[in-house]
């Protein structure tokens, strides 16, 4: 999706430079791809686009603007702005509740999403300018249309084993996410 595509597609309360503008163009363009790739139906494309366009329209506003949302203290401030993003996309008319659960947990997981959650987890990791380890990246990526179950466990386990090693705290609703994904491979595996 273009900058003037994804700007056009903004809402007016969003907050975001020309960077932000670039990501959540190409979050899109990697949904999309992966939505034709897999045949999903126009109105679950819509949906993912939807959930791309919202999920950093706040990432690059600053605390007092974060703050005029529901605060969570229990969440670091950099991941603030999807909460906000969803209470802001409520606020203003969004009443689908999977991509305003997409949209607020979109750093974290969440165990109740349905596909434009697990899809926008996905893309947002996976987009092609993440600058770190980009070969296993594209790897997983490419693996996406066939494979969406396996890559979304395989993606959560790498990510929160990063963040065992590096010390860092792991919030209730990865856990939560990771068990229920967890559980999908056991139940699937029987």
């Amino acid at each position: 999706m273009s900058p003037d595509e994804v700007t056009r597609l903004l809402p007016p309360w969003a907050v975001v430079g020309p960077d932000r503008i670039a990501h959540i163009g190409r979050v899109a363009a990697v949904l999309e791809g992966w939505g034709a790739a897999r045949g999903t139906a126009p109105d679950e494309l819509a949906r993912w686009r939807r959930a791309a366009v919202l999920h950093d329209a706040l990432r690059d506003a600053d605390e007092a603007v974060l703050r005029r949302y529901p605060p969570l203290p229990d969440w670091p401030l950099k991941t603030w702005h999807g909460p906000a993003a969803a209470t802001a996309a409520a606020r203003a008319g969004e009443h689908d509740r999977g991509i305003l659960d997409a949209v607020r947990y979109h750093s974290f997981g969440y165990a109740g999403w349905d596909d434009v959650g697990k899809m926008l987890y996905l893309a947002d990791y996976l987009e092609p300018a993440r600058p770190y380890e980009r070969e296993r990246l594209d790897a997983f990526a490419a693996r996406v249309p066939a494979a969406p179950r396996t890559v979304l466990r395989e993606v959560a386990a790498m990510r929160l084993a990063w963040r065992l090693r590096n010390g860092g705290r792991i919030a209730r609703e990865t856990w939560e996410f990771w068990n229920s994904i967890a559980a999908d491979a056991s139940s699937s595996s029987s």
